[in-house]
């Protein structure tokens, strides 16, 4: 899978709220309602990623903040396997 260029990352972004680029990769900040809930969410993720063989950095703190930062690492930056997860991702929201 090869590495998308800046104009390529900038048309993905366009298609998702809140997701944003550095440091090569895309990451978002969620929020919930309570603690189970994001731990709920982290799990959910989990699954996913595991499906896909594609595995995000999660970071969960606070109370109920969880943030996805997604790349592929054998590509040395985003692709479009990593828009695919945030696709799945922003689908378990819904």
């Amino acid at each position: 899978m090869s590495k998308l260029n800046q104009a390529q990352i900038d048309s993905n972004l366009s298609m998702f709220s809140g997701w944003s680029f550095g440091n090569e990769a895309i990451s978002k900040q969620f929020q919930f309602k309570d603690f189970v809930e994001a731990l709920s969410f982290v799990n959910a993720v989990g699954l996913e990623s595991e499906k896909m063989d594609h595995h995000p950095d999660i970071f969960m703190f606070a109370w109920n903040k969880v943030k996805i930062t997604i790349s592929t690492h054998s590509a040395g930056g985003v692709t479009e396997k990593d828009f695919s997860l945030a696709q799945k991702i922003e689908e378990r929201l819904k």
